[in-house]
């Protein structure tokens, strides 16, 4: 059964760049960002004063949800630190891991009104879980999966197929995108969301009739 949402699929960027998150802003595109730990890294952004700071930093930029995850792995440190993330700012959304505690955790933060993301979800199961404890979104990491000779596409047909049959509400939101045919083809089977790199959006820009048929114009525009 084909999810007949007419709502346009959102373009999330995975990254605690600022630069580029801006860049990805001013192309008008952009819907939300999703980070972990190891994107602040990247960044060298250390201390949890400072990692709290970024996020906030981060929601001035832009209009939509920004994932924040969780460090904790027991149910009780989940819920203390996705609580403190979600009085950060009304955009954040606390990413919590596909775990047995997370899970409970997650059915608390929905019985409390805070916003998850259910992140590294490698199979439909996990996924019918997430949804049934109530996840805003749930991100499959297609990219891994393709990595150990996997179809990372075959699993969001398979969620889509799930969640359409029974009206769960919670967005498909495909992750670990490596390039822009990993978007086209979420966008073909449906899913809600794509989080990926700056450089696999503006990859979606290009194309060699494009390039060579404005040369064309240019030149004759100069005749």
């Amino acid at each position: 059964m084909r999810n007949l949402n007419p709502i346009v699929m959102k373009f999330f960027i995975d990254t605690a760049n600022l630069a580029q998150i801006k860049e990805a802003q001013d192309l008008g595109v952009l819907d939300g960002v999703t980070t972990n730990p190891s994107l602040m890294a990247k960044e060298v952004i250390k201390g949890q004063e400072n990692i709290l700071k970024h996020y906030v930093d981060i929601c001035k930029i832009v209009s939509g949800d920004v994932s924040a995850e969780v460090i904790s792995t027991d149910f009780d440190g989940i819920v203390k630190e996705g609580e403190a993330l979600a009085k950060l700012h009304k955009q954040i959304v606390v990413k919590v891991p596909m775990i047995k505690e997370g899970v409970k955790a997650i059915n608390y933060f929905t019985g409390k009104g805070i916003r998850t993301n259910c992140t590294l979800v490698f199979s439909a199961g996990q996924a019918l879980l997430a949804a049934k404890a109530g996840a805003t979104y749930v991100s499959p990491f297609i990219g891994r999966l393709d990595d150990v000779s996997t179809d990372g596409l075959r699993l969001i047909e398979d969620i889509r197929t799930i969640y359409d049959n029974y009206g769960f509400k919670t967005q498909i939101l495909a992750a670990s995108v490596r390039h822009p045919m990993h978007i086209i083809n979420c966008a073909m089977l449906g899913a809600d969301v794509a989080t990926c790199p700056l450089s696999a959006i503006t990859a979606l820009l290009k194309h060699p009739l494009t390039d060579s048929g404005l040369a064309q114009f240019l030149a004759d525009a100069k005749k």
